[in-house]
């Protein structure tokens, strides 16, 4: 999978575990998976929300429906670097992803609702993500998460991917990707996430080697969770559904 590929429709599964059970996962995934062409690398995301954080509270009051707009970066860009706007939807249980790729400094002002002309390769989904932004005139930079990520992909099946997040981290200043990768960790001690990403239904082999491991699917949202921390560090009165 190119880190450019524009659109995605996949049920995304994630799962908190220990060292012990990645290094015992990833000796036995060997067979069927294989580490793709970037190894280990940062990534890292500047999430946009309203003033109040209204799209993170509805996010957490988990309805049928909810979105995410952020900015992404594979490691730490200059403003002249290429970075990419996305919009991430989740439906029933499917994600829906959605990405175009601007210059850092273009990025920021399209998304600070600029008119930003002749800054990307896909005019269409410029069109569609403004049509996304009307509904949040007040839409701004809200936390910045970063994370060392290593990614698999199937060897017969490469729409099967597994990803291995560590060393997640969160901040709610300095909210610029050219910052630099620095924060609150808030991984729980001694876990690492674990995300399987496919487009139909699990194979067989993955679902026997999660049941033997005894690996079980965890609630786990970085941006719910980096908020969750701000509100305790600062708290704002905020009253999330569970």
């Amino acid at each position: 999978m190119s880190h450019y590929q524009s659109t995605f429709e996949r049920k995304e599964t994630k799962y908190l575990i220990t060292y012990k059970q990645w290094n015992d996962l990833l000796e036995a995934i060997q067979p069927y998976m294989q580490l793709d062409q970037y190894g280990k690398h940062l990534i890292t995301n500047i999430y946009y929300d309203t003033e109040k954080w209204y799209l993170i509270r509805q996010s957490m009051s988990k309805p049928i429906y909810k979105e995410k707009v952020r900015l992404r970066s594979y490691g730490i860009p200059n403003e002249t670097d290429q970075v990419y706007v996305e919009i991430k939807k989740k439906f029933n249980g499917v994600v829906y992803k959605r990405r175009t790729d601007m210059h850092l400094k273009n990025a920021e002002k399209f998304l600070g609702h600029h008119e930003v002309a002749d800054c990307t390769t896909n005019k269409q989904m410029v069109q569609e993500f403004k049509s996304v932004l009307t509904f949040y005139p007040d839409l701004k930079p809200a936390m910045y998460i970063s994370y060392e990520r290593m990614a698999y992909t199937g060897k017969q099946d490469d729409s099967v991917r597994i990803t291995f997040d560590q060393e997640i981290l969160y901040r709610t200043t300095h909210l610029s990707l050219a910052e630099g990768s620095y924060g609150q960790p808030i991984l729980p001690e001694g876990s690492l996430l674990m995300e399987i990403k496919i487009c139909g239904a699990m194979p067989l082999w993955l679902a026997r080697l999660l049941s033997e491991m005894r690996i079980f699917p965890a609630k786990f949202s970085k941006y719910a969770n980096g908020f969750q921390d701000h509100l305790k560090n600062n708290q704002e009165g905020f009253v999330i559904n569970e």
